[in-house]
């Protein structure tokens, strides 16, 4: 079935694209908050190291989200706990218009953080549920596209409402997908796998699930999506909520930089739509093992750039191959765990994945208040993709057009 045929199907349809704009808003409140900050250190006058805390605080919620609405929708349902961390993200971001000072927005960035961080895995693991075998990957792959869109809006939402009307109105449009929660409520419903399972699957306790997971069936799957999940969060959000940023440093205007981080954002989609072809093609780990080390590339080439066309050509190829490898592990990661633990599995691979994400901008802060090169601190990041990548080649199992376990 190709990627048109799967699009026939009207209950796959409207899932995939109910989802999807869930997920779009998550991505266009993350993308958002990199351009505010670049904003906010010329109006508040932010160090290096305020602004590493600032875009961190996201990612702290974040791993508090991802590993409770994982154990929650494995509860409660994926549907219930999606539409409350729609909720918990946008009405969060709305109050961070009012934020008067920087604690102020920092602890409602946390708050944001919580619900941003745990509809991601809730969504994947619904739609990977929801989805026949030799359709799943491409179809969360699809999914994860929608996160290209989200960084787009995000992009022209900063590129032309921010210089002309303040970051507070950013914020505003941020909380917009509380109203698509009315709609997201009557729109989709839990796989018929779950709600088969979901009285027993409901008494489980963390504890049992947290041993499943670790089980000597599950261990090796489980440390291979840990040390995964770990550096491609750890660099992806070093180095994109910096990249505004790190334009700047490079010599850019303002203007200038959000005119080139919109024409790197842009490259992801096609980066999420020939993952999406090759997945099913040639398999989960290939996706993975090659996105990620033509990511770990490209940072080193983004890094050592010097002219205007080499850092933009690299940073498109960074945009393309990163949020390549991001749509195969929200495929792989789903497929590995049965249905009784698999969104507590999923949760708690993506929350160590979040701690990666707290640590990479406040050690870009740090580094760039000591005055660390560009060079030096992207060519970390090539050495933490290649970690990944070498990870899933050696730990890694193909699931490639299976069933999921029950």
């Amino acid at each position: 079935m190709s990627k048109l045929e799967l699009l026939r199907h009207p209950k796959q349809r409207k899932l995939l694209f109910s989802a999807g704009f869930s997920w779009l808003f998550d991505a266009m409140d993350v993308g958002i908050i990199s351009f505010i900050v670049t904003a906010l250190t010329v109006e508040w006058k932010l160090s290096p190291q305020q602004v590493g805390v600032l875009t961190s605080m996201n990612s702290v919620g974040m791993v508090i989200g991802a590993a409770a609405a994982g154990y929650m929708a494995d509860r409660f349902g994926r549907k219930t706990i999606l539409l409350w961390t729609l909720l918990i993200f946008s009405v969060a971001s709305g109050l961070s218009a009012l934020a008067a000072s920087f604690a102020v927005l920092c602890l409602l960035r946390f708050i944001t953080g919580i619900g941003l961080g745990g509809e991601l895995p809730v969504a994947s693991t619904l739609v990977s549920e929801s989805m026949p075998a030799r359709d799943r990957g491409r179809a969360v792959v699809l999914l994860e596209s929608f996160w290209a869109g989200g960084w787009l809006v995000a992009a022209l939402v900063s590129y032309f409402v921010i210089p002309k009307y303040g970051w507070q109105i950013a914020f505003v449009i941020g909380a917009l997908p509380a109203l698509y929660a009315i709609y997201l409520r009557k729109s989709i419903e839990d796989a018929p796998r779950f709600k088969e399972q979901q009285a027993s699957v409901s008494k489980l306790s963390f504890g049992t699930k947290f041993k499943s997971i670790w089980a000597k069936e599950h261990s090796r799957s489980t440390l291979m999506l840990w040390i995964l999940w770990f550096t491609v969060v750890f660099s992806y959000y070093g180095m994109f909520l910096w990249l505004p940023s790190v334009m700047v440093l490079k010599g850019f205007s303002l203007v200038k930089s959000f005119e080139y981080v919109l024409i790197m954002t842009i490259a992801q989609l096609p980066g999420y739509f020939t993952a999406a072809y090759f997945i099913e093609k040639f398999g989960r780990k290939f996706v993975m093992v090659t996105y990620l080390t033509l990511t770990a590339l490209s940072a080193l080439w983004f890094g050592y750039a010097d002219t205007e066309g080499m850092l933009i050509a690299a940073g498109i190829c960074l945009s393309f191959f990163n949020l390549g490898a991001w749509g195969g592990m929200y495929a792989y990661t789903p497929e590995l765990y049965p249905t009784r633990v698999r969104s507590t599995g999923v949760g708690l691979a993506t929350s160590v994945g979040r701690v990666g994400g707290v640590i990479a901008p406040l050690l870009v802060g740090v580094m760039v208040g000591k005055g660390i090169s560009i060079d030096t601190i992207f060519g970390m990041f090539f050495v933490i993709v290649l970690i990944g990548a070498i990870g899933v080649l050696l730990l890694g199992k193909e699931t490639k057009g299976k069933e999921l376990a029950d």
